[in-house]
């Protein structure tokens, strides 16, 4: 830590203010809500960093970024370094810095927010995540992101199935140590949920494509419209020649309420109303590139950060009445506070203690609106939260020409007959060994979501960096190619 009188210093610097479209107008656009910091007002954020010798940002980070070094190297003017030095600990830090929530990781423990300056003023932590961006965004546009020098190919042939943040990480650390990566995905182009998950307005779709040209130049191949289990299985990536398989597919199976009315057109999973909100049709299924047509009313079921993308995407889309229903209070919702706070900035409404009961619908089997009820909160169930309980008598309707269903995420049970030999629970999360990431199959590893459940883009980045490691470590452990 810097001397007292320095840290003295440093803590009398107030955060400096962060920029963001206006929401009357970024309701018009597509663009990300906020504007960045210029160089100066990030050195001058940099500068209330105390340099903690203990650095409990960094313990709270999964991936272990070294932030007092790179907002060192950012105050000094050596942006490039400051860069580099997130990308020593991350894969994705233009990313991970717009989407990770800061508040819960690195800056929830920042010591600046528990510091009492002289004049008995508090401030907020320091702004971690967007100064990450900020470093990386400058040496994308200024320097270019280096590419490191690669060691003569091994021979080895590694399978990715998933090409979302676990899958992308395991195929960088891969190809640098000189093997070959094929990444499998379900879905047209690579990415993952940061492409099939996070709207524009969050993520700028040229920061994910920046990356994937970067893993082309890795020598990562990618193959698209490629379902594991329908198209092709574990057994069939071994017989073309590969030599271990990282299983990266995520817990994309959104979640159904299993409610009266919900074969009604109109009625939408969170991801196909996300998607094609969001993407170009070619970017699409063909089953999914008919544009959306939201109408003027809709309704969002959930609570959840996926829930307040649907919400500000239908503002977007030019709906005139959107409607957040959720069956706690806004104090028991998981998502980031900054989601909520925005969605409400751009004129999305909450039904808070309310659950749908069914869904109305027309002659021609399109839904017009959704059937309410209020609900009370009763004693903790076993998340730890009150549990919602029914209030007899207090049925409503809300029009709806749209709804989306933004209930949470589950891992696809086709896992089970892709790969035989892995073992997977009964939540149809893969089981793996926690030092190793490999499954029950020799030469199958696995990690992200389909793993740990629905979980952050950053552990599941996380996973990826280990399991890559350790898929390495197997490699290296096999007869050598030239010995066979």
């Amino acid at each position: 830590m810097a001397k007292d009188t320095d840290v003295q210093r440093r803590l009398a610097i107030s955060r400096v203010a962060i920029n963001k479209q206006d929401p009357h107008v970024r309701k018009t656009n597509w663009d990300e809500v906020f504007l960045g910091f210029d160089l100066e007002a990030a050195q001058t954020e940099a500068m209330r960093c105390i340099q903690c010798p203990t650095a409990p940002c960094q313990q709270a980070c999964p991936v272990g970024n070294d932030i007092p070094g790179a907002f060192h190297l950012l105050e000094i003017g050596d942006i490039n370094g400051a860069a580099n030095k997130f990308r020593e600990t991350s894969n994705l830090p233009e990313l991970c810095g717009r989407l990770c929530p800061q508040e819960r990781l690195c800056e929830g423990e920042c010591v600046v927010a528990f510091a009492i300056r002289p004049d008995m003023h508090q401030e907020p932590p320091v702004t971690i995540g967007k100064l990450e961006a900020f470093v990386t965004d400058y040496q994308r546009k200024h320097f270019g992101v280096p590419l490191p020098v690669l060691p003569a190919p091994t021979g080895f042939k590694v399978a990715v199935v998933g090409a979302g943040p676990a899958g992308l990480a395991v195929a960088e650390e891969l190809a640098k140590q000189g093997h070959a990566c094929t990444m499998y995905d379900a879905w047209p182009e690579p990415g993952g949920v940061l492409l099939y998950g996070i709207p524009n307005f969050k993520l700028s779709k040229e920061v994910l494509q920046d990356k994937l040209t970067y893993m082309d130049k890795l020598g990562v191949g990618f193959v698209g419209n490629t379902w594991i289990g329908k198209d092709v299985t574990i057994d069939d990536l071994f017989a073309q020649g590969f030599h271990a398989v990282f299983v990266g597919t995520g817990a994309g199976l959104g979640g159904q309420l299993a409610l009266p009315g919900e074969e009604y057109r109109g009625i939408f999973a969170a991801t196909e109303f996300l998607v094609r909100g969001n993407l170009r049709p070619e970017q699409l299924p063909e089953h999914m590139r008919e544009p959306l047509e939201p109408g003027k009313n809709v309704v969002v079921i959930g609570g959840g950060d996926t829930s307040m993308d649907c919400v500000r995407t239908a503002v977007r889309l030019g709906a005139e009445h959107v409607t957040c229903v959720y069956r706690r209070t806004e104090t028991e919702m998981l998502g980031r506070q900054e989601e909520r706070q925005h969605a409400r900035d751009e004129g999305v409404d909450f039904e808070f203690l309310t659950i749908p009961l069914r869904f109305i619908g027309d002659a021609e089997g399109k839904v017009t609106g959704v059937e309410c009820q209020r609900m009370a909160l009763g004693e903790p169930d076993e998340s730890g939260r009150r549990r919602p309980i029914p209030v007899p008598h207090s049925e409503f309707v809300i029009d709806a020409d749209t709804v989306a269903v933004a209930i949470g995420y589950n891992a696809d049970p086709i896992i089970k007959d892709a790969a035989p030999g892995v073992e997977t629970n009964r939540w149809n999360l893969v089981e793996v060994n926690k030092e190793t990431f490999m499954t029950t199959r020799a030469g199958v590893f696995a990690g992200g979501d389909n793993v740990n459940g629905a979980d952050l883009v950053v552990t599941a980045l996380a996973d990826g960096r280990r399991a890559a490691s350790a898929i390495h470590d197997y490699l290296e452990s096999l007869t050598p190619l030239h010995l066979r």
